[in-house]
């Protein structure tokens, strides 16, 4: 069984180095320092996400349904696994939020959670 390497350390979290790979099939092995790529370093949490995100083609709405979470969710997912890989992410300008607030609201009337009279005080807020 193979496992998944970690790409950070369990007992202080840095980054882990490779020392030694293998080949099972002609048993050579090479030992020395192996530089992990920046996927290698994402928690297991983070590489499902980016996997089921490239299945989707980059398709918010397929993110949503295949993880079961709103939209907001997805893209906090989205800039967390930016933010670990080094990259800077843009703050949501004031209309991108407001669209992702009305979003939501929308999303709580569908699912039944919030009554029509609720969401229209709510997006007359926004």
């Amino acid at each position: 069984m193979r496992r998944r390497m970690p790409g950070r350390c369990p007992v202080c979290g840095e980054t882990m180095d490779v020392t030694r790979l293998h080949c099972p099939t002609c048993d050579t092995a090479l030992d020395g320092r192996f530089e992990t790529c920046r996927f290698c370093q994402l928690s297991d949490e983070m590489r499902d996400f980016v996997e089921i995100f490239i299945k989707s083609r980059g398709n918010i709405k397929e993110v949503e349904r295949a993880l079961g979470v709103s939209y907001p969710t997805v893209r906090g997912r989205l800039d967390a696994v930016i933010k670990a890989l080094g990259y800077s992410v843009d703050a949501a300008g004031p209309e991108e939020d407001r669209g992702e607030r009305r979003r939501e609201v929308l999303e709580l009337l569908s699912k039944g959670e919030i009554g029509a009279q609720e969401a229209a005080n709510r997006l007359r807020q926004i």
